[in-house]
């Protein structure tokens, strides 16, 4: 981890070959980043974040106070990944997605007096190894989506995403499964398994579930 220390109160850059920040993007001193990670014009990463090994952080984008990157996740453009999000390994985080933290939002309390941070408790998106999330999709707090799932495009989550899963609609729903390599699956020559078009991989769907086969 790389722990660097701001340059001025509004933002610093460092263009090491250990991690790129550009000078109009906003880190705190307190966040650790990666080795070979990027961060690029206009993001916010906040205090205490800890960001894995070869990220990348597109333009605009916040990563709230506190939020946990794997290695090798890409968060793009505009995308808000609000605490205490956490993102596993390998994760994608598509253009505008939204990670919320708040599940009954008000800006104020019942007596008409501004919440502070006292007056609410803050709850997580979990990300879970390989997954990606489509452009413009909502993932409503407190939700997991499981290793390798696919969120479309757009797609407003609700509820827990099963592992491998492909989601989509508003709220969204399972129209499919996706394997590794993040092609939709096809079905194979007997019920209850799913062929990977793209690398021969076969699964096994059991009660809602699948798991990839071991060779």
């Amino acid at each position: 981890m790389h722990r660097l220390v701001r340059r001025r109160a509004r933002s610093f850059v460092t263009n090491s070959n250990r991690v790129r920040i550009v000078e109009s993007a906003d880190v705190s001193g307190d966040a650790q980043i990666g080795d070979g990670s990027s961060i690029w014009h206009l993001a916010q990463v906040r205090e205490g974040v800890r960001m894995g090994e070869n990220c990348i952080v597109g333009r605009g984008a916040y990563i709230g106070t506190g939020v946990r990157m794997g290695d090798n996740c890409k968060v793009q453009n505009y995308a808000l990944v609000y605490e205490p999000a956490v993102l596993a390994d390998g994760v994608f985080v598509g253009p505008a997605v939204v990670l919320t933290n708040d599940t009954y939002p008000r800006a104020i309390n019942a007596d008409g007096s501004l919440k502070s941070a006292h007056d609410w408790e803050p709850v997580g998106v979990t990300i879970e190894r390989g997954a990606a999330i489509g452009a413009r999709a909502t993932c409503v707090a407190p939700v997991t989506i499981g290793a390798w799932a696919t969120v479309a495009a757009g797609a407003v989550v609700v509820v827990d995403v099963p592992a491998y899963a492909l989601v989509a609609g508003v709220p969204a729903h399972r129209i499919g499964w996706v394997g590794e390599h993040g092609v939709p699956l096809v079905a194979g020559d007997s019920d209850g398994t799913w062929i990977c078009p793209a690398s021969g991989d076969r699964y096994i769907e059991s009660n809602g579930t699948l798991t990839k086969e071991v060779k």
